[in-house]
């Protein structure tokens, strides 16, 4: 039997879902960095990125859409509505899966070679076009499982994708190269693993739509003759797209921000800094760009994400009654939530970046490149929630045109910044990126309500953040320069430990000592942060009236 989820037990999955497989892409890289050279590494990165630019094209928002306009015809008491419009999207995934894999094969090669300028590539990115044949239509199924309230769907079948994507592209690449098939055959072996986690992810699907068709079945046959199905729906499919576009094309465009990025580096990377770089340089800095740079730097944003999620479908029922003063309290907590949680683990991220990638890769190299674009999250981080509230507030065209001014800012900035600094102008220039739709985002929200994120403690957090990266660096270079006499794998994970464990401590204390966190802040964090703060503010002499009790 499948049974519906409550709306904080769905977060909780999709959050966790999503967490596992941030991480679960992270450990596939770490193998591939000691398989393949800067020239294998470049490869995997440029048809990783072209592969989930296109697939968050075909799919970005639209399960969104889908889930919206199904629960929507549930609650009117429409089921069979709910059931055409699913039909269409499968239709749609479908048709998009074929038109993008073939496009992708054919223009493979033209692709590499001119503009990517990574002629090798092009046999990576034949090998991963075939996995957008399902996941278009997968896409699609798990809109519909979230409109029905069955969260676990998406959630399980993203944890199997996965899962079979890192043990088959491992293994494949794996045997490549103990084959000696050359660079070009490991990375399309590495990045054919997507394939396999595609059907497996499909096959999760098909068996869950299986047991929810079974399940209607048995509850209208208990039902009776229910007059919601004494009608077969003629919703035409053009009413249907019509809607479905409107929905998701702003959700696309504002989604897909950090992943063009993503793609805009590794495929021009070797064009915007060919007057910076010798060719073998610049394929080296695009292999650590790709492979270490933009896999660790996805973790910062995955908690403060998830933590700013549960509170979205409060925003958005207080901004439809025109509850503003909610609204501002609610929207001040978000921000405020997502400046204490996702900044800390920026900070020992970007401190801790040299003993983080010797610790995970084959050496240290790229490790400032990942120092600086873990550093760049901070500000992806806000650019990300403050999308989100004005998403709740109804408003999803801004954050649309804000990240398409953003791009264009992106860019620009790529185009000065990138032959004069190499692979810390093209990082800068995407920070560039985020503060501007950031500011941008934040103008508009302010023009409505009044945001109170920390009013006059920014300079106690500014000192704190000073404080507790310096220390934090200072750890790190000790543990590095003093520890030795056992293998340098253990030295880095010592100096990851001591440093992580020096910033997020200073961090918390001076957090409370300098009252940057109230004890009103605290009674509104989630349960989790509550547990753990309460005992600190108790121990800083500062209990409130609900802790003494």
């Amino acid at each position: 039997m499948v049974k519906k989820d409550s709306l904080i037990k769905g977060t909780l999955i999709l959050a966790a879902a999503a967490l596992v497989a941030r991480f679960l892409g992270i450990f596939q890289r770490i193998p591939l960095d000691y398989m393949t050279d800067s020239h294998g590494g470049g490869y995997f990165t440029v048809a990783n990125n072209i592969y989930l630019m296109l697939l968050i094209v075909a799919t970005g928002g639209i399960p969104s859409a889908i889930s919206k306009m199904v629960s929507e015809r549930y609650a009117l008491g429409r089921p069979d509505e709910a059931q055409r419009i699913y039909k269409a999207a499968l239709l749609f995934g479908a048709v998009t899966g074929v038109l993008i894999t073939v496009l992708l094969l054919v223009f493979a090669p033209f692709y590499a070679t001119h503009i990517a300028e990574k002629p090798g590539a092009d046999l990576a990115v034949r090998a991963i076009a075939p996995a957008l044949l399902f996941f278009p239509v997968i896409a699609m199924m798990r809109g519909y499982f979230q409109g029905r309230q069955f969260m676990a769907a998406g959630g399980i079948s993203q944890i199997v994708e996965q899962i079979l994507r890192v043990i088959t592209a491992v293994g494949l690449a794996y045997l490549a190269l103990a084959m000696d098939w050359g660079q070009s055959w490991i990375a399309a072996a590495a990045t054919f693993g997507s394939v396999f986690g595609s059907v497996g992810a499909f096959l999760v699907m098909l068996s869950y739509a299986r047991k929810l068709k079974r399940q209607d079945a048995k509850d209208a046959a208990g039902a009776g003759a229910s007059p919601q199905r004494t009608g077969r729906s003629v919703l035409p499919f053009g009413a249907i797209y019509r809607e479905l576009f409107k929905i998701s094309v702003p959700i696309v465009i504002t989604s897909m921000t950090v992943q063009f990025i993503y793609f805009f580096d590794t495929s021009f990377f070797i064009k915007l800094t060919h007057g910076y770089y010798a060719a073998a340089d610049a394929d080296q800095m695009l292999d650590w760009l790709g492979v270490k740079a933009q896999a660790l730097a996805g973790i910062p944003p995955i908690l403060a994400i998830a933590l700013s999620q549960s509170m979205i479908p409060i925003i958005s029922s207080a901004y439809k009654v025109k509850n503003m003063q909610e609204v501002e309290r609610q929207a001040s907590l978000v921000m405020r939530i997502v400046v204490f949680t996702g900044v800390p683990v920026s900070l020992i991220m970007t401190v801790a970046a040299l003993s983080i990638t010797g610790l995970l890769f084959s050496n240290t190299g790229g490790s400032g490149a990942v120092a600086a674009l873990t550093a760049g999250t901070i500000f992806q981080i806000t650019m990300m929630t403050s999308n989100t509230v004005l998403t709740s507030m109804n408003k999803p065209r801004l954050p649309m045109r804000h990240a398409l001014i953003g791009i264009v800012v992106k860019v620009v900035t790529s185009l000065i910044l990138a032959p004069l600094l190499g692979v810390y102008g093209i990082i800068l220039s995407s920070t560039i990126c985020f503060m501007a739709i950031a500011w941008l985002n934040f103008r508009q929200i302010r023009k409505e309500i009044r945001l109170n994120i920390l009013g006059t403690r920014w300079a106690g957090y500014a000192l704190t953040i000073a404080v507790a990266s310096s220390a934090g660096w200072l750890v790190d270079y000790a543990c590095r320069t003093y520890i030795g006499g056992i293998p340098v794998k253990i030295t880095y994970a010592c100096s990851c430990i001591a440093a992580g464990v020096v910033s997020l401590g200073l961090y918390v204390a001076l957090l409370i000592l300098l009252k940057v966190v109230t004890h009103e802040d605290v009674q509104q964090f989630p349960g989790a942060l509550r547990r753990l703060l309460n005992p600190l503010m108790r121990i800083a002499g500062r209990r409130g009236p609900e802790s003494s009790r």
